[in-house]
């Protein structure tokens, strides 16, 4: 059975990292919306200059455009027994664009779709992203107050120097939380009114995040 996995929640709630988790263990393609968009812009497309034509002027890349850009990457080879959605959908717009988009490459194939929604309180999470550091290098993401370093500049790793983002602040945390709920969060009752959304409290440490990540899986693949 194919397996489809949408992963939603306010930034610095964890996804990226329990992403790669599971991609690594389910053999499944992460695909994260903002690097395939930098990727498309990379390799010269007629896409991606479009996209980039957008994105330079810190403006949003148009929904057909980045819905054509998903749509390719979601028709390769790797993504034939499955994929992991990180960062899209992100409005009600994008949700149903991504329904064609699933309608058409999922014709007469068995699939097994599970939205998780990453809860964490407001509170927790802005102290997150402002101890967020990440790796220069190979992008690995360090948490200053949960994570005890040797050294708190350098990646464990593959020894990189540890930055911290711009947006990484407590003023534009708050800023990109309250700008999730009022575009994002309408997602949260569309899957469950859908009966597919699986909650995870994203407060707890990573690995028990995980355990409850894949023990849901496993009861929705055999349920």
């Amino acid at each position: 059975m194919k397996q489809e996995f949408i992963f939603i929640g306010p930034p610095g709630s964890g996804k990226g990292t329990q992403t790669k988790m599971l991609s690594e263990e389910y053999h499944l393609p992460h695909i994260d919306t903002g690097s395939l968009l930098r990727e498309e812009i990379a390799s010269g497309s007629q896409n991606g200059k479009i996209a980039d034509s957008y994105m330079s002027k810190g403006q949003l890349v148009p929904i057909n455009l980045v819905a054509e850009i998903i749509k390719n990457r979601l028709l390769k080879d790797d993504c034939k027994n499955g994929f992991i959605l990180d960062g899209y959908p992100r409005s009600l717009e994008q949700a149903y664009a991504l329904d064609e988009i699933l309608k058409e490459i999922d014709n007469n194939t068995k699939v097994n779709l599970t939205v998780f929604y990453f809860e964490v309180d407001e509170n927790k999470l802005i102290e997150r992203l402002v101890n967020r550091r990440s790796c220069s290098v190979c992008g690995a993401i360090y948490n200053l107050k949960t994570m005890k370093l040797k050294d708190e500049t350098k990646c464990e790793k593959c020894g990189g120097k540890l930055i911290r983002r711009d947006d990484d602040t407590e003023e534009v945390a708050k800023k990109r939380f309250a700008t999730y709920f009022e575009q994002t969060a309408p997602l949260i009752n569309l899957y469950k009114e859908r009966g597919c959304l699986v909650t995870i409290n994203a407060s707890l440490d990573i690995n028990t995040i995980y355990k409850n990540l894949t023990g849901a899986i496993k009861e929705n693949v055999h349920s």
